[in-house]
């Protein structure tokens, strides 16, 4: 994996660019010789954030569900019969800076995020970089249980680079270095302060179907949890963008997918899942 990350990165460094116009002009092709389009269709590569930001001024509405694993079988209809579910929004206050808030049934947790360009590809750099940072509001602990609990104890801070570089009209690739830092945690199997390194990818198949695929490796997670592992199909229909996955943690916030992905792809312990983007 770490020969697949330095393979990644080298490819994001060193590849030309073969950007061209076709007809899904805002979100694939090249608008001007100094200027180029975002790397990937969706926000989002699958769960990890993608270097595209919302125009001034234009909303993104966002539905996400992963369900439960699809290893429980039929009788658990493939995890169909216990999804979780993020509802939220993102705006564009200008070209380089956006805001977002979604709620997840998952830990009752409430994230707010900012997102805003450093640089973009083909105008005086050779890669787009974009700084992202999130803050956790996990409101599942109730005050009789943890009598003791602060507000600031609920908080999980996250902070990402998102570095990408649109290879081809067909090919974008990203690297994510990761930041975590938990207020609540347990010292005997985890870490305050987490470290990961990310890695994904966007082909192109079609005007309108791209398969992307991601993976984080945390350096300082507990043993018995996994890095993600992530495969998804986007589909975009004008003013939206449909996401099937498939991937080896069910959390949907920043801090949770990268710091507790349980599932196992070896031993077909999985989730499937999918996001749906309504722009206005």
């Amino acid at each position: 994996m770490k020969n697949f990350l330095g393979l990644l990165f080298c490819l994001t460094v060193a590849s030309s660019v073969s950007a061209q116009d076709d007809l899904l002009a805002e979100i694939d092709s090249v608008s001007t010789q100094d200027y180029v389009t975002p790397a990937f269709k969706g926000l989002q590569i699958v769960t990890l954030q993608s270097t595209k930001i919302p125009a001034a001024q234009e909303f993104y509405f966002v539905v996400s569900h992963r369900f439960g694993s699809v290893k429980g079988g039929i009788s658990e209809f493939f995890g169909m019969d216990m999804a979780t579910t993020k509802i939220g929004g993102a705006y564009g206050i200008n070209e380089w800076l956006s805001v977002s808030a979604s709620r997840h049934t998952l830990l009752k947790v409430y994230e707010t995020a900012v997102k805003y360009r450093l640089a973009n590809q083909a105008t005086g750099a050779p890669v787009t970089v974009i700084g992202y940072n999130t803050v956790d509001i996990n409101t599942f602990l109730e005050k009789e249980d943890y009598p003791k609990i602060e507000f600031g104890d609920r908080l999980t801070y996250i902070s990402q680079l998102l570095v990408s570089r649109k290879i081809s009209d067909r090919l974008s690739l990203e690297m994510v270095p990761m930041y975590i830092h938990k207020n609540l945690y347990n010292p005997d199997v985890e870490n305050d302060d987490q470290f990961s390194l990310g890695a994904g990818g966007r082909l192109k198949l079609t005007k309108r179907f791209s398969l992307n695929m991601e993976y984080v490796h945390n350096f300082d997670k507990p043993d018995f949890y996994q890095n993600p592992l992530s495969v998804g199909l986007d589909l975009e229909t004008g003013g939206h963008i449909f996401q099937l996955l498939f991937t080896n943690s069910q959390a949907m916030t920043e801090g949770g997918y990268v710091t507790t992905a349980a599932g196992d792809w070896g031993k077909g312990d999985f989730f499937f899942g999918f996001n749906l983007y309504r722009v206005f």
